[in-house]
């Protein structure tokens, strides 16, 4: 059950209200993606992150750093974010000014897109790993290695040169050194104690089971759908008994409007199959109380639910067809006494 203790400060703070008990690595991570369409057209975005969640947002029109959560801004100082702000303006400013200068010695070919990561990784309470990541299209490009950057082997003869060119501005260098060896360790453990509250929270998850659409003549797509839950980190399985069902298909763990996540997981069986099988729900709010639907429990409330449907639907036809007897005709005793009187003529005749 190891996985289910996620959810960054649920491991995080696994002890109490300190910080003892630090189970995983925790990150904070700056995302530049510049596009390129030609010399003069450049759209940039900028976001930061703790782990999967965006906690900041630059907005390019003002030059602003948006705070996305009421804890996003840890425990900085005014002045310390204001330092922060100016920093990213002045490296998606550079960044650009030297990108276009040197698109052609860059070997890079409009329109194109260019990706920096930087940031740093908590593996304990004492030691922290800092990164800058450069790609080109989506292909790693380079890396900054103790003050250097480091041509990436998948870039080819255009990482050789971008590290040449890189390596020979050296501010530009230390900024991002220090970023990543002071500036953002402080900021993630800054964010951790701001947000405590609210990234310990725990929202139990909801099921349920139906039908998709049918993948064939004599299959079942069964599927598997949960929502509702926080933290993020779950684990969905069909299974059979004990073990996951050959065949399970998990889709990406998408977030509602309400700040809580959904996922749907589904299994192709043929319809002799679909007998034994459940769906079972682990998270970390569960505890060791793991959702288990059945199929053929869902099955068989399904048919029932169908006969109730069908049974009334028959009752009601039946009041209906009463109740046009009744206006054509009377009273159902006078519809009976009619009947007689109509026999009793049949017979004088």
């Amino acid at each position: 059950m190891a996985f289910l203790v996620l959810g960054f400060l649920v491991a995080l703070f696994l002890g109490g209200d300190n910080t003892d008990g630090f189970e995983r690595p925790i990150s904070f991570q700056v995302i530049v993606i510049e596009s390129f369409y030609n010399h003069s057209w450049v759209q940039s975005l900028c976001s930061g992150w703790l782990d999967e969640l965006e906690t900041l947002r630059w907005e390019k029109n003002s030059g602003t750093i948006g705070f996305l959560q009421p804890w996003s801004r840890g425990n900085f100082s005014n002045n310390e974010l204001a330092d922060l702000e100016r920093l990213i303006n002045f490296k998606i400013a550079a960044s650009t000014q030297e990108i276009q200068k040197n698109v052609n010695k860059l070997q890079f070919e409009y329109p194109f897109e260019v990706q920096v990561t930087k940031g740093c990784e908590l593996q304990s309470e004492e030691t922290s790993v800092g990164f800058v990541r450069v790609a080109y299209q989506g292909t790693d490009l380079l890396s900054l290695e103790n003050n250097s950057w480091m041509p990436s082997p998948q870039g080819g003869s255009r990482a050789q040169i971008a590290s040449r060119l890189l390596n020979l501005y050296k501010l530009y260098t230390a900024t991002a050194q220090k970023f990543i060896s002071d500036t953002c360790p402080r900021f993630i453990w800054g964010l951790l104690e701001a947000g405590k509250e609210d990234l310990q929270r725990q929202l139990k998850p909801e099921a349920w089971l139906s039908s998709g659409p049918s993948p064939g003549p004599g299959h079942l797509l069964l599927v598997c759908r949960v929502s509702g839950f926080y933290p993020k980190p779950v684990l969905v399985t069909w299974m059979r008994g004990n073990q996951e069902q050959p065949g399970t298909e998990r889709s990406d763990v998408l977030p509602n409007a309400d700040g809580t996540w959904y996922v749907r997981v589904t299994v192709e069986v043929t319809a002799g199959e679909a007998a034994g099988l459940s769906c079972r729900v682990q998270h970390s709010s569960l505890g060791d109380q793991d959702i288990i639907l059945h199929w053929e429990r869902q099955n068989s409330t399904g048919f029932i639910v169908l006969a109730v449907i069908l049974v009334l639907a028959l009752l009601a036809g039946l009041v209906f067809w009463l109740r046009k007897l009744w206006i054509h005709h009377g009273p159902p005793h006078n519809l009976l006494h009619g009947n007689e009187n109509s026999a009793a003529q049949r017979h004088r005749e």
